[in-house]
């Protein structure tokens, strides 16, 4: 398929809109997909191209968090790993895909988590990350509380149903490890964001691999959705560093509310 120069153009701009709201809380997915498809691209191909422009995505934020003095590596490869023999077999599944019969259960994990944050006050009561003043190399330091064994248990388990679901489909997925990184470890919004992007990355080079190996990529729509998507991403991550806890709360909720709305209209 040869792209115009106009869609080239569209597929940059799409991926601005969609870095920005990977990293600030999830879905950009579904603004590139939806619009790959309107371009002609068959479902398989465009939920694969997609995983080109996330990746780059996810490495502009890494290292533009790294630069803001958040990072915590360790952690980050360790949740990683977790994810990857689920984005294998999710990859596998999402390659064959077709139809949108997922958006009904997406829409109410969404307005589950819409819920769940909206009533948590406790996340904010134990204290938020001190913006402009971070301690370069690490996140724990800033005055959080480092997460219990039982924390990074439970969240290491339940990484892999994300690497699942991130193989498989990829929207969505920040709205899934939100919950656990904010939730289920106790980390805070930023620090969330931060591990986010880095668990993305990993599995979504395994995801383009599969989908790669098991259809035809479009290279040129996948490198201007990867333009697109790190200005995004870069754009996002600063505003996450040095907006207020409760300017992202509201934010968060504002997209979660947007596309649970979407999603439900398309049925």
């Amino acid at each position: 398929m040869t792209l115009e120069l106009w869609q080239v153009g569209l597929l940059i701009a799409v991926g601005v809109v969609g870095g920005v709201l990977n990293v600030l809380a999830g879905g950009g997915s579904l603004i590139t997909v939806p619009v790959m498809v309107f371009l002609g691209i068959p479902g398989p191909v465009a939920n694969g191209t997609n995983r080109i422009g996330i990746l780059a995505q996810s490495i502009t934020s890494i290292a533009t968090f790294a630069r803001h003095g958040f990072s915590d590596f360790r952690l980050s490869l360790s949740l990683s790993a977790c994810t990857l023999p689920g984005a294998v077999v999710g990859a596998l599944v999402g390659a064959r895909l077709e139809g949108v019969w997922f958006n009904r259960a997406l829409a109410l994990i969404m307005l589950g988590i819409l819920v769940m944050m909206h009533f948590d006050r406790g996340a904010a009561a134990r204290g938020t990350v001190a913006r402009g003043t971070p301690t370069r190399g690490t996140a724990t330091r800033s005055g959080n509380p480092e997460p219990t064994r039982k924390q990074l248990l439970y969240g290491h388990l339940l990484m892999v149903g994300v690497g699942f679901w991130g193989g498989f489909i990829q929207i969505g997925v920040g709205f899934i490890m939100m919950p656990i990184l904010n939730r289920v470890m106790g980390l805070d919004l930023v620090r969330t964001n931060m591990h986010k992007v880095f668990i993305v990355a990993p599995y979504t080079l395994v995801a383009i691999l599969v989908f790669a190996s098991q259809v035809e990529l479009l290279w040129l729509a996948g490198i201007a959705l990867a333009v697109g998507s790190s200005i995004g991403g870069y754009l996002g991550t600063h505003f996450m560093v040095r907006a207020s806890e409760r300017m992202v709360r509201r934010v968060l909720n504002l997209v979660l509310v947007a596309f649970i709305v979407k999603l439900l209209l398309d049925f």
